[in-house]
């Protein structure tokens, strides 16, 4: 890391230290919230609360909006993924090798891209199965992913994984459990490729939530949150137990960002935002 990068990577860390003092935050957890499920507050609004809810990202944007959180002094945590042609999104990715040439362009793109702005983290897809088996998927995926890691290892960014329910939300997604994400990292073998560990997806899934982040959280990149069922507000009215959750993370060691991406059923959805990260504050 050059000197220039260094000490805005230190400045960064000022800032969200500053942020957490001034929104009676612990500290403990970096709080972050996804873009999308607040599409009537404008970023630049979301960018000016963010300090007083207790955020220090603002994820799953794209290179045009990258430089609108930076002037607000906050950073995204993990960047939304390139599309070309048609291919790069949930249900066509890595899966089949007919992508591989379109998906290795607009990563070969955006990842520099990233880089530049500070960004460390860029989202990435199994695609769906379409009757393709597991093992099939798992030697797929790598192929394709492993041709991107030399330039992710240069730029020093992660390519993340996210982890889906293909029972309620993504009907026919192939990277639905976690023990399929863990076999994926296990056969690329880089600290450049993780997986994106959604607990609510993974609670639909799966449950054994907190013993499967304790067991490999080393293959875990980042973190999101959600109610269940209905992946709304993460409080009394479902059946998560987030603090615990919250706890079973930090004890892992994680220094990453937690995002809230959960779909407000209040009016006051800037008051569910803020709840959610208050009982993520552990």
């Amino acid at each position: 890391m050059g000197v220039a990068a260094a000490a805005a990577v230190g400045s960064l860390a000022t800032r969200l230290e500053a942020e957490d003092a001034a929104a009676g935050m612990k500290g403990r957890v970096r709080h972050s919230v996804c873009k999308w499920c607040y599409p009537n507050v404008p970023l630049e609004e979301l960018c000016r609360m963010a300090p007083s809810i207790g955020l220090g990202s603002i994820e799953l944007l794209g290179p045009k909006e990258w430089p609108v959180v930076a002037q607000h002094g906050i950073t995204c945590a993990i960047t939304s993924n390139p599309v070309v042609d048609g291919v790069g999104g949930i249900t066509k990715a890595f899966n089949r090798v007919e992508h591989h040439d379109r998906l290795v362009k607009g990563y070969e793109e955006w990842i520099p891209l990233a880089a530049k702005a500070g960004l460390r983290n860029v989202i990435c897809f199994s695609g769906n199965r379409e009757g393709m088996d597991e093992e099939t998927g798992l030697r797929n995926c790598a192929a394709g992913i492993q041709r991107l890691l030399p330039l992710a290892e240069r730029h020093g960014v992660t390519l993340v994984m996210e982890l889906l329910n293909s029972r309620v939300d993504h009907k026919d997604y192939m990277c639905d459990r976690s023990a399929w994400g863990v076999a994926l990292c296990r056969r690329i073998g880089s600290a450049h490729f993780k997986l994106l560990y959604d607990i609510y997806h993974m609670q639909i899934m799966e449950g054994d939530v907190i013993a499967t982040i304790r067991r490999d959280h080393s293959f875990f990149a980042h973190y999101h949150t959600g109610g269940v069922p209905g992946r709304n507000e993460i409080d009394e009215t479902q059946e998560l137990n987030y603090p615990a959750i919250m706890r079973a993370i930090v004890d892992t060691g994680y220094k990453g960002f937690v995002a809230q991406e959960f779909i407000p059923r209040r009016p006051d959805k800037v008051a569910s935002l803020r709840q959610g990260v208050r009982i993520c504050d552990v």
